[in-house]
């Protein structure tokens, strides 16, 4: 397994695909009764992704996850030819709409919301941003003169540029207020470090300790690197955000299963039905694909007012 991690991150695969990538190659080994998948052989794949389908009734995100998890391991980690895999049974994807939120139910969401889950629930709403986005953002991602929000290696490992309300200006200054005298007292301890993607921290090595580099969303504890012994602090876990603002959402008495993603479902589709231009919305989304983006404006038509043919009937 530990070869699994090195190879993700010599290809800077994201933090969440490893983890993932390494779950499913252990239930992989564990189906096959322990056995090195080399000595499985690339057989094995179709029997554990067909009983994934039959036997465990996975939706079809899940098995294809666990099949790139797979062919990852022979292809990359093994360097095993996969060629093709006969019997492969897929399962059906449904193309569902993803849940949208009603400006009043945005409203009535954030208004149960306070602190720190709050002004990240607005600025997911406000930027678009992924929930891991928000999370790992630096100090010198903010830019509060221009107006907007740098995020670094995002999904697919893009970078881009989004909007930063200017509801949130005061709030974000404030924010990095804190985040400045947080980082002094942690100085004065001897910590301050915060962790480097990739290797900068063997090209930059003062920077782990600049505040620059230090999260916007701090964690509240400091933790050792094992590697180093430097005393770290990462960002906020993001299952804090994710539990204040399903509560948030159970208390504005909001039926709609939504989650705290939904709120970037919502920054697309507002902005869409306000007339912003589809290729602006897939910039400020960082969609590689514009069909990507286009499942919104499906989302915008079946929201808009539309009038039933029944309320034009003048019958009592």
């Amino acid at each position: 397994m530990d070869q699994v991690s090195v190879v993700c991150r010599r290809r800077h695969l994201s933090r969440r695909t490893e983890q993932a990538y390494r779950f499913w190659i252990r239930r992989y080994i564990h189906f096959h009764c322990r056995q090195h998948p080399r000595a499985v052989g690339t057989a094995g794949i179709v029997g554990f992704i067909n009983h994934l389908a039959a036997a465990r009734g996975v939706a079809a995100s899940t098995q294809s996850q666990a099949l790139n998890a797979l062919l990852f391991l022979y292809r990359d980690v093994l360097e095993v030819e996969v060629g093709h895999l006969s019997g492969l049974r897929r399962v059906q994807r449904r193309d569902r709409l993803p849940v949208v939120l009603s400006t009043d139910e945005v409203i009535a969401a954030l208004a149960q919301m306070d602190g720190v889950a709050a002004l990240m629930a607005h600025l997911l709403y406000g930027s678009g941003l992924r929930v891991t986005e928000c999370m790992t953002l630096r100090v010198k991602d903010v830019d509060l003169e221009a107006g907007l929000i740098h995020v670094r290696a995002g999904k697919g490992g893009k970078d881009r540029t989004t909007l930063l309300p200017d509801r949130l200006r005061s709030r974000l200054g404030r924010q990095l207020v804190g985040v400045a005298r947080l980082h002094k007292q942690d100085l004065a301890r001897g910590a301050g470090f915060a962790p480097l993607p990739n290797a900068l921290q063997r090209k930059y090595p003062s920077a782990s300790q600049s505040l620059a580099w230090q999260f916007l969303f701090p964690s509240r504890v400091v933790r050792a690197c094992p590697q180093t012994g430097r005393r770290l602090r990462w960002h906020a876990s993001e299952s804090g955000v994710q539990m204040a603002f399903k509560n948030a959402v159970r208390q504005a008495g909001i039926v709609k299963h939504a989650s705290v993603h939904t709120l970037r479902h919502s920054f697309a589709t507002h902005l869409l039905a306000a007339g912003t231009d589809i290729r602006t919305i897939q910039l400020l989304l960082g969609h590689r694909n514009l069909k990507t983006t286009m499942i919104y404006t499906h989302v915008e038509h079946a929201v808009r007012k539309t009038l039933s043919p029944l309320d034009r009937l003048h019958v009592p």
